[in-house]
């Protein structure tokens, strides 16, 4: 089953929104992330880990440097925080970008304290279409 928004306790609710804002805008909303926040970013060639706000964000940035935007898949409650699928669209380097995470989050109060991000790796304009041409997607 797919959560809303509201389904989700208070803290995680403003984690997941704080966390689509920076993903759309590469800017930090105060409180996202927690001081000593972990992440593990697993790609398809590749796995980071960071273990400050200042490299979480770089992480991000450093991949994804310009605004897109995020279209939510589905959002789900756990125990600690949330789960969150995803696709992100975005524009540079001459072209339109395309790719899905999975994120899995723990939440103290409204800031996310450890995460594990898994990123299908960014596809380009040719990418998208070998896949569109290749295969038939049954849900979009």
């Amino acid at each position: 089953m797919t959560a809303t928004a509201t389904e989700l306790r208070g803290g995680a609710r403003v984690a997941v929104a704080n966390l689509i804002r920076f993903l759309e805008t590469g800017e930090v909303p105060g409180g996202l992330f927690a001081p000593g926040v972990f992440a593990d970013l697993s790609l398809p060639r590749w796995r980071v880990q960071a273990v400050t706000i200042q490299d979480v964000v770089a992480l991000r940035t450093e991949g994804h440097p310009r605004p897109g935007r995020v279209r939510v898949e589905r959002v789900e409650p756990t125990a600690h925080g949330f789960t969150l699928e995803l696709e992100e669209r975005w524009t540079g380097d001459g072209g339109r970008w395309y790719c899905r995470e999975m994120i899995r989050a723990d939440v103290a109060g409204e800031s996310i304290v450890e995460m594990s991000i898994y990123c299908t790796g960014d596809w380009d304009e040719d990418r998208q279409r070998e896949h569109a041409a290749t295969v038939r997607l049954l849900r979009p």
